[in-house]
């Protein structure tokens, strides 16, 4: 996990979003850009599908994965979302499990989620967000 990223803004009015390891992505507010609340939700479906690829593949087979859904409640109000929802979808049709494969693969990938999602954990505590402002004149 890189410790460094930052965004710059774009003269269309769009971002940029960098890491020192290369990463990119475009993001803002217009038709067809992920805004920071999409980023938000991203980032959990992320976490959940890199921790839980391997015990996906093993089931599944190499190459397969998981499609992660995550809804979200918001409340205008505070600007703030009140709870997510994870919903992780398998597709095992070709792999051929019996039902009690079945009862396992969701097991095992709700645990590697629980013991190894960086974001999961860090949404359902409460995270203080430190903030500089420099201005280079």
């Amino acid at each position: 996990m890189t410790d460094r990223v930052w965004v710059e803004r774009n003269k269309d009015g769009s971002w940029d979003a960098f890491s020192d390891e290369g990463a990119h992505i475009k993001f803002g507010k217009g038709r067809g850009q992920f805004d920071p609340g999409d980023l938000a939700r991203i980032a959990l479906a992320a976490c959940a599908a890199l921790s839980s690829q391997r015990a996906v593949e093993a089931a599944v087979g190499e190459g397969k994965g998981a499609k992660i859904v995550v809804d979200s409640r918001y409340d205008a109000d505070t600007d703030s979302f009140l709870d997510f929802t994870e919903h992780v979808e398998i597709d095992a049709s070709d792999a051929n499990l019996s039902d009690e494969d079945a009862e396992t693969l969701k097991k095992r990938v709700k645990a590697y989620i629980d013991k190894s999602c960086t974001i999961m954990h860090t949404y359902e505590q409460v995270t203080p967000v430190r903030m500089d402002v420099n201005v280079k004149r």
